[in-house]
């Protein structure tokens, strides 16, 4: 692992409609990344607001990409990073600032890709219940919000995420990835959005989690779990409705 001793990375952030979150999410990123830090790539759906000039303004590397949905927009990021190391995060979390060291050392220890754990911005209680149960190492208990780290090496080993899966994609590239490589939970929180909840009930947007993963296993096709997601939450808040992918937190 003496290779990933001088690693760079490349911070790849699929948007819509974020221009409220992304100057401060790539002001967090640049200041935290220090040397380690090869490039912020932000790939836009693209938005109706002005996500892509503030973060050109912030300082990222910005691409319009043709094909909306956070799969597509993804890999066109990994396709044009020059880092080892890409991190997927989305554009309404706060990240940890160990996150070069802590990536940095994940791959040290042997492990080839990883996430974090996360707490809610929110001081409701209820929402703690989510926050204890992504510690269990379960397939259910990951997602994109809790951000995503891996050699590009190995992505572009794994053929990156599936374009045809317009929802439920990283859980689909996570499963996919751990049949091949060893995967870190790091043990720090990193801060995501509650929007939703404060948008919905709790168990409103849980149960609409749970149906569409039920559905999702049981080989159900990706547009009846994206009207399904949609009969239950109001997802207009989130970008959905132009990039035809639910954002679910679970």
């Amino acid at each position: 692992m003496e290779r990933f001793r001088g690693m760079r990375i490349s911070v790849i952030i699929p948007t819509y409609n974020e221009e409220e979150n992304i100057g401060r999410l790539i002001d967090e990123l640049q200041r935290y990344g220090g040397e380690q830090l090869a490039e912020v790539i932000v790939v836009d759906a693209p938005s109706q607001d002005q996500t892509a000039r503030l973060a050109r303004e912030a300082g990222a590397r910005v691409l319009v990409s043709d094909r909306p949905g956070r799969a597509c927009q993804m890999n066109a990021g990994a396709r044009i990073a020059t880092g080892d190391i890409l991190y997927f995060v989305h554009a309404d979390v706060r990240i940890h600032p160990d996150y070069a060291a802590d990536i940095r050392q994940a791959l040290l220890e042997g492990y080839t890709l990883g996430c974090y754990l996360y707490r809610f911005d929110s001081p409701r209680r209820i929402l703690k219940i989510n926050e204890y149960f992504q510690r269990l190492d379960r397939i259910w208990c990951r997602g994109g919000d809790q951000t995503l780290f891996i050699p590009k090496v190995a992505f572009e080993a794994l053929g990156g995420y599936r374009e045809d899966h317009r929802v439920m994609e990283d859980y689909e590239f996570i499963i996919r990835a751990r049949q091949r490589y060893r995967f870190k939970i790091i043990p720090k929180s990193i801060v995501v959005s509650a929007r939703k909840y404060e948008h919905n009930s709790y168990l409103r947007v849980n149960i609409a989690n749970a149906v569409v993963m039920w559905m999702y296993f049981r080989g159900m096709p990706q547009q009846k779990l994206i009207d399904t997601y949609k009969s239950i939450i109001k997802t207009e808040k989130y970008g959905v409705e132009a990039t035809n992918q639910a954002d679910m937190k679970y």
